[in-house]
């Protein structure tokens, strides 16, 4: 070390393991979690013609309601815009509001990708609003209301995220050998 720089121990080649002894690497990161998911994927049955998944049932028949009950509730003179500032949209929400409900339901009693796909995002909406809701809870029962709310939805929404993947996405249609 006369000349400043640091000594570096170096391998000996008789400290080298044999290639018998060699042990494959277990596997890390993101080898061992894509071994992983094909393995999931391999353990997913495909539906059968007919067939739909009970959470996706539940999903539609919970759908189905709640459009129905927003229809009573409009019936019944409920008017969830009143408070609103633009008052000129009083039953035009609580219609665009069913319609979704229903077009959601539909999609999911027939078990399409994209019913379940839109399923999950009013999921993942009424969690955020639901959680944002709790945070300003005003009282205890709307405290517990919302919870429930949480609960429901994110457990559907788990549930449903295996049966999406039983559901599988449409192909898209392959071209024609002679077309563009």
């Amino acid at each position: 070390m006369a000349d400043g720089r640091k000594s570096r121990k170096r391998r000996r080649p008789d400290r080298a393991a044999s290639p018998a002894a060699v042990e494959p690497a277990p596997e890390r990161g993101y080898a061992r979690s894509r071994a992983r998911d094909e393995a999931a994927r391999a353990a997913l049955k495909p539906l059968g013609p007919g067939e739909r998944p009970l959470a996706v049932t539940v999903g539609a028949v919970a759908a189905a309601l709640l459009a129905l009950a927003n229809l009573v509730a409009l019936a019944f003179g409920y008017n969830s815009g009143e408070d609103t500032v633009s008052p000129g949209s009083d039953a035009t929400g609580s219609i665009v509001a069913a319609a979704i409900l229903l077009i959601v339901a539909y999609g999911m009693w027939k078990a399409r990708y994209w019913g379940v796909l839109g399923m999950q995002t009013l999921l993942a909406l009424t969690l955020i609003f639901a959680s944002l809701g709790l945070v300003t809870a005003s009282s205890l029962w709307a405290a517990g209301l919302l919870v429930l709310i949480i609960a429901a939805a994110g457990t559907l929404f788990w549930f449903l995220v295996k049966a999406m993947a039983r559901i599988q996405m449409p192909e898209r249609p392959s071209r024609q050998a002679g077309g563009r």
